[in-house]
Formats: C-alpha cells, structure tokens, sequence
C-alpha cells in the first residue's frame, strides 16, 4: 500500500475515532442506577435494598465521579448528622472482652446471600487495618492500628471518638469507606465493646 493511501486509512480512523468521542455523554445517575440494579438480585439474606445510598453516600459518590472533594461546609453537615446517629452505650461501659474483639476482627462471616440471619457476624478488621504484631495477613487500605490504645491512652474524649467512629465512621470522614458497624447494624452493642477492648485494653494484643 502507498504512503499516501496508508496516510488516508489512517485519517478515516482517526476521524471515526474523534467522532465517537465527541458523541459520547456521562450517563445519568437514574441510567447508571438501573444498569446497577439490574445486575444484581435478591439472594438468600443478601437483598437488593442494600444497594440504596444514604444522603452522605449519594453526595460522597458524585464527588467522586467529578474528582472534586465535598465542599467543607457540605462535609461538616453530613458529619455532624452522621454523629447525631452515635449510640453510645446506655450502661457507660465501653470495654468487653478483647478475646472476643480478636475473633470479631478476624471472622468476616455474616450479612452474605451464603449465611443466615442467625449468622453471628464478625468485623473483618484485619482486611483493611493492621492490628497486632502476630498477625502477618492484614489489608492496608485503612491506617495501622497497631499499639492503638498505647499510642492515644483512654481518655474520655478518646473512647468516645473510638466508639463514634465503629458506630458510624462518616461522623468523622464524611466519605469513609470505613462500615457503619452499628449504624447498619453489622455489629451489635456487645460486639461493639469486645472490639474496644481489642483496640484500648492495655493487655489486648494491639498494645503488646
């Protein structure tokens, strides 16, 4: 084939190409949402309601889709909302049994179509977050809790913001990918507690 015919080829597609990226629009929400829900079905326990956003995931998710971050002023409001949801624990025992805060941190059973609503659920912490020095297999996406209690010591602000952020972690990142552990019911009260001992007990692992 001759230069310029190669050169000719070569324009024709690059010029489809320009075209159909000029044609292409962002989907809307409502269209992104139906090819979502349309992929997925009730199983077992596991039903498609889970896929509904709060106010704070909807607004978190199309920043996310522009690249921008939430304006401040938006953040603080979902924040101050998200804390308004905090239980905090009507005996003011904090601490369970860090024994138990382990075995949660480690199951990640619980809430799948596979299990039931007997399912006793875990954490999972271990696959986003380091806790203890034995543990070899941990995720990285959220910080090292390593020597958590031994770095920051149990104050009273200090336990309360502990707690807080299990219960409902977008009271203090609006965007946090962290669970709401007992704001969606994944872990309850008890479980709650056992997992502070994990984090703020000075004989639980993560301060050894």
């Amino acid at each position: 084939m001759k230069r310029k015919h190669v050169l000719a080829v070569a324009s024709v597609i690059g010029g489809a190409i320009l075209v159909g990226c000029a044609t292409y629009t962002t989907p809307t929400r409502e269209e992104t949402l139906q090819v979502v829900n349309s992929s997925f079905r009730d199983r077992g326990i596991a039903k498609l309601d889970r896929l509904k956003q709060s106010d704070t995931q909807i607004a978190c998710s199309e920043a996310a889709l522009t690249g921008k971050e939430l304006p401040k002023d938006v953040s603080a409001r979902l924040e101050k909302a998200a804390l308004a949801t905090v239980k905090y624990p009507a005996d003011g025992a904090y601490l369970g049994d860090f024994k138990q805060g382990e075995r949660i941190a480690q199951t990640g059973v619980g809430l799948q179509w596979s299990d039931t609503d007997k399912t006793v659920a875990g954490g999972n912490c271990y696959a986003c977050h380091e806790l203890t020095s034995q543990e070899l297999a941990f995720g990285n996406i959220g910080p090292s809790l390593k020597g958590y209690g031994k770095l920051r010591g149990n104050s009273k602000e200090v336990v309360s913001y502990t707690w807080g952020k299990l219960w409902n972690s977008h009271a203090f990142n609006a965007c946090s990918q962290m669970p709401r552990y007992g704001d969606a019911n994944i872990l309850t009260t008890a479980q709650l507690k056992d997992v502070m001992a994990l984090l703020l007990d000075p004989n639980s692992p993560v301060n050894k």
